[in-house]
Formats: structure tokens, sequence, C-alpha cells
């Protein structure tokens, strides 16, 4: 018998994954743990500057006063999601590869099946995003939500959200919700079973951002079952990383021009704002 070289590895599935739930599990919560506490990197040395005392007993609560309410701050609130969804890579990659010992892409399933391909997924990116504003308008999308309120505080925060939601955002989302966690999921429970723990976390991240805007916590219950549904589909990750991409280009495009649209009313113009941002899947703590 002719030895195995340490070099090859091992065929890869995708939805029968190498890591288990926990680490999975894991995984998902370091990065709601990364979300909260990387900003506070860029926060505290700010509030610093601005003459807040660590020492006064007043300090958090005047810390969270001008993260709120002061542009500066927003923005570097905004800012920290970049190092945050890097981090975030990195344990997606340390988990799925178990430090480089295993291919990434490949067990996460980046390839195309003859079920999906790029046109579909492109095509599927554009009806979910018309059906998600269409939702979120249905429902009350002239209620304001916090990402709004963070996105109009400075044109800074508008294009750098922008820039997050087509550079990062799909693909760090991606790998965790419908990478490490459907895949581990779907073998200890099933594919129905996969579906609704993953739209039940998705969507508990993201109520915060836009509460109280019922329409468009609906739409991001919506379009994130639906990437589920075409993860399962398609037995791979790609399609749903296209998928999100063409959705979060398109509202990003939208976000960048807004400013410059004709205003015809505060009313119209924020339910204009709410539906653009209905489907901006950022995950954002503070932010």
């Amino acid at each position: 018998m002719r030895p195995v070289s340490p070099h090859v590895h091992e065929p890869v599935n995708p939805n029968n994954p190498r890591w288990g739930l926990g680490g999975a599990f894991l995984v998902w919560v370091a990065s709601i743990i990364l979300l909260a506490v990387i900003p506070l990197f860029f926060l505290i040395p700010y509030s610093l500057h601005r003459g807040l005392d660590p020492g006064s007993v007043e300090y958090v609560n005047n810390l969270a006063s001008l993260a709120l309410t002061d542009k500066t701050a927003i923005f570097l609130q905004v800012l920290a999601l970049l190092p945050t969804h890097l981090l975030t890579f990195v344990l997606v990659w340390a988990l799925v590869t178990r430090f480089g010992k295993r291919p990434f892409l490949p067990s996460l399933g980046w390839g195309w099946s003859g079920r999906l391909r790029f046109w579909a997924s492109v095509g599927l990116g554009v009806a979910l995003f018309l059906a998600g504003t269409a939702i979120a308008k249905l429902l009350g999308a002239d209620q304001p939500t916090q990402l709004e309120q963070i996105i109009n505080s400075s044109p800074g925060a508008r294009y750098l959200i922008a820039a997050l939601a087509v550079l990062t955002a799909p693909f760090v989302e991606e790998f965790i919700y419908r990478g490490v966690l459907y895949a581990a999921l779907q073998r200890l429970v099933g594919v129905a079973g996969a579906v609704l723990v993953v739209l039940g976390l998705f969507t508990l991240i993201h109520v915060p951002q836009y509460w109280p805007n019922f329409g468009v916590i609906a739409a991001v219950g919506v379009l994130s079952v639906s990437l589920t549904f075409v993860r399962a589909y398609a037995g791979g990750l790609l399609p749903c990383v296209v998928i999100h991409l063409v959705f979060n280009g398109i509202t990003s495009i939208l976000l960048l021009i807004e400013p410059h649209l004709p205003k015809v009313g505060p009313a119209s113009e924020q339910a204009a704002s709410a539906v653009l941002l209905a489907n901006l899947w950022l995950p954002v703590s503070g932010l």
C-alpha cells in the first residue's frame, strides 16, 4: 500500500463539514463580541481627546452619548467595522481550515452547481432587492432606523458604509451564516431545521439596526431565509455570495446618489431612505 502524502487533502464536502456545531457557534458568538469590543478601541481614545474623564462616574454615560451624537465618533464606529470584518474572516478561516491544514474555499462550497449559475444568481439578487424594498415599503418604511441615522450623520459615514456593504459585508456574513453555521446545522438537524435556526440568528442580530421599522425587519427576515434556501438548493456558498453582493451593490449605488435626488418632502424622503436601506445587511452593533 502506497503511503498517503501529508500534503494531499482529503476530498471535501461543504454539506458534510469537518467542523462541528460547537465550533461554528463559537465563531458566531466571537463575531458578535468583536462587533461590540473593536469600536471601543476607536471610541475611548477619541473620548480622551474630547476631554472625557475615564475616572468620572459619568464616563460610561458620557461615552455612550458621544457615540450616538458626535459625527466623528459615529464615523469611527463605522470605520471599526473594517478590522472587525477582517478579524471575523480570520476566525472563519481558522475553523474551516484548522489553521491551514485544509482548503478554505472548497470546504465552504465555493463553486457553481448545475442548479444555479452566475447570471441566475445575479437575477435573483436583483429580484430579492425589489422584493425586499416592496415588503419594507408595504409594511411601514416611514419609521426611522438606527442605521439611517448613522448614514445621515455625515457624508464620510455614508461613503464608508456603502463601501463596506460591497467589499466585506457580503463575504463575512455569508461565510458565517450560510457557510459555517448552515453546514454544521444541516448535518445535525436537517435542511428545514438549519434554515429556521440561521434565520433566527441572522434576524436577531439585525433587529436592533432597523428597530422600530417592522417593514424593514420583515424584509431582512425574508431575504435571510431566501439566501439560506439558495444555499440548500445550490449545495454551495458561491451563489449566496453573488446574490448578496448584487443586493448590497444596488443598495450602495442608491445610497450614494440619494443625497443628489430631488427632495419631495420630509415624509417622502424618510420613506425613500428606509426603502433604499432595507437590504443593507451590515453586521453592526452601535451601528
